[in-house]
């Protein structure tokens, strides 16, 4: 799944979390954090320190895979390396 907000991000733990069945309190107890912590994070993700995010990941069974944009629809070299990227290449929201 392509994830590109904190929102979306959320969202995606919380319902992979649902889809096993576990509750906050557990997944919470499993790493060794608050139940409150991983309402929070599932409320919005966008103040959240990188550390929640891997331990939940790691709670859920769940692995970050990171990649360079647009890898899967072509594998030809960039014309510019990422440091001569101009503003108009960037169309993200954070």
């Amino acid at each position: 799944m392509k994830i590109t907000t904190a929102k979306q991000l959320s969202n995606f733990v919380k319902d992979s979390r649902k889809q096993q069945g576990l509750s906050q309190e557990k997944t919470a107890n499993t790493v060794g954090m608050k139940q409150d912590t991983v309402s929070k994070f599932e409320i919005s993700s966008t103040n959240a320190q990188i550390d929640t995010l891997f331990k939940l990941l790691s709670a859920l069974n769940l692995e970050l895979d990171i990649k360079p944009r647009n890898q899967h629809l072509n594998s030809a070299p960039s014309n510019h390396s990422p440091q001569q990227k101009s503003a108009t290449d960037w169309n993200e929201e954070w």
